[in-house]
């Protein structure tokens, strides 16, 4: 896998870190390390090097606004803070002693995934960053971001992508206007094509549809080429 960014997640509610959150980002093509206790974070932290950081607030052994502010203090991680509380002063100060985003509980998955990648984004902008972001080349049609984990849309906006979408729109925007066959595509997101249901493919395709044209307002240039499999036009 190309490199990805590589994000601690700092969650004390096991069920949720490692059932939802962490499969969750993995899906959405980030690197994950879990930790249930700011001491078990700063533990990680000394073996490995983290891009960003999600942190919840209420914690066992320290308040995530503390974390929040020594985290600041010595690094320039990106932080997505995390909170189950409905209150505005939470948010305040989180975003006063350096977090970069701030989200309530539940959180859904593609909302934080698209939090990271813009925090990710901004990142790797500034003096000193780096990271799996392509130059912004191809403003005003539908590109790739990211290291390939955003679709943006001509108007700029990034759409978090599922690794299995990421494999059918690297695979079709490289031929943009080239029809490539569903077996292809079938290739790529999976090493046994006979025991893929092609139906899978179909929705996929049709989820495209749907997340690009509700966050860009028109249709994604996405089309079915009868009696080949799908093309991409050239915008």
């Amino acid at each position: 896998m190309d490199r990805a960014w590589h994000i601690g997640v700092l969650e004390d509610d096991a069920q949720l870190r490692e059932g939802i959150i962490l499969p969750g980002l993995r899906y959405f093509g980030f690197q994950v390390t879990g930790a249930g206790s700011a001491a078990e974070l700063y533990r990680h932290m000394l073996s490995r090097r983290f891009d960003m950081v999600v942190l919840d607030i209420g914690l066992p052994d320290e308040s995530g606004l503390n974390v929040v502010k020594h985290l600041r203090e010595i690094s320039t991680l990106g932080i997505v803070m995390l909170t189950g509380n409905t209150g505005m002063d939470d948010h305040v100060m989180a975003l006063t002693r350096g977090a970069d985003a701030f989200l309530n509980k539940p959180v859904n998955i593609e909302v934080l995934a698209a939090t990271l990648h813009s925090v990710a984004r901004r990142l790797a902008g500034a003096p000193g960053g780096g990271g799996p972001v392509a130059p912004s080349a191809g403003l005003g049609r539908w590109r790739l971001d990211t290291d390939d984990w955003c679709l943006v849309t001509p108007g700029g906006q990034a759409l978090p992508l599922t690794a299995p979408e990421r494999c059918i729109l690297r695979v079709l925007m490289a031929v943009r206007g080239e029809p490539v066959s569903r077996e292809k595509l079938i290739s790529a997101l999976t090493s046994d094509i006979y025991e893929f249901d092609p139906h899978r493919l179909e929705m996929m395709v049709h989820r495209l549809r749907r997340k690009a044209q509700d966050a860009a307002g028109q249709p994604l240039p996405l089309l079915t080429s009868r009696g080949q499999g799908y093309l991409f036009t050239s915008d």
